[in-house]
């Protein structure tokens, strides 16, 4: 004798759509409850998130990058994105690779400046997270060529710290480099 499964009683036959229908409601809801308009964000917000993405540490780092890979998670905050990279600068010198180093760099001065904020304190912050960034690249490749790579961050890192920005660059400091020629 063969078991048939039960016929369903039309009380339940009737709560089952019920179920679904409301759920699909519920789930809507919340949908469009939360794509709605992001909040406006405040300047000491935008600064705090900026400060976080620009500090030396590869938590830091990772942060910044995890933003840049979902910048519109991030565009209520009006972060400037841009970059040339390592500017006239090789961004793989010797094939050590420094350009999501130097985007980084890019995102730190850029919005530094953008929001009136490009002091002596968060400039050397910057360059001091691009040295650093740098750095952990460099402990990416073998000990028989990190010390070229590490030879070539030292570089780079000097080469912002001096003339990062043609404010902080004096006319004696463009005369000591062109002597160096």
């Amino acid at each position: 004798m063969s078991a048939t499964p039960p016929v369903a009683t039309t009380a339940s036959a009737h709560v089952r759509p019920l179920r679904i229908v409301l759920a699909a409601f519920l789930s809507l809801a919340v949908v469009l409850g939360s794509a709605g308009p992001a909040h406006a964000v405040s300047t000491a917000e935008k600064m705090a998130v900026l400060s976080s993405f620009t500090q030396t540490s590869a938590s830091s780092s990772n942060a910044w990058n995890a933003a840049r890979k979902n910048q519109a998670d991030w565009a209520a905050y009006g972060f400037d994105w841009s970059t040339d990279f390592c500017s006239a600068s090789p961004d793989k010198p010797l094939g050590f690779d420094f350009t999501l180093s130097c985007h980084r760099h890019d995102f730190g001065y850029r919005n530094y400046k953008a929001a009136g904020a490009f002091t002596d304190t968060n400039k050397s912050l910057v360059d001091s997270a691009f040295y650093a960034d740098l750095k952990r690249k460099c402990a990416g490749y073998s000990t028989v060529v990190r010390p070229a790579c590490l030879s070539l961050a030292w570089t780079y890192y000097q080469a912002v710290s001096i003339f990062g920005s043609l404010a902080s660059v004096d006319e004696s400091d463009v005369e000591a480099a062109a002597a160096l020629l």
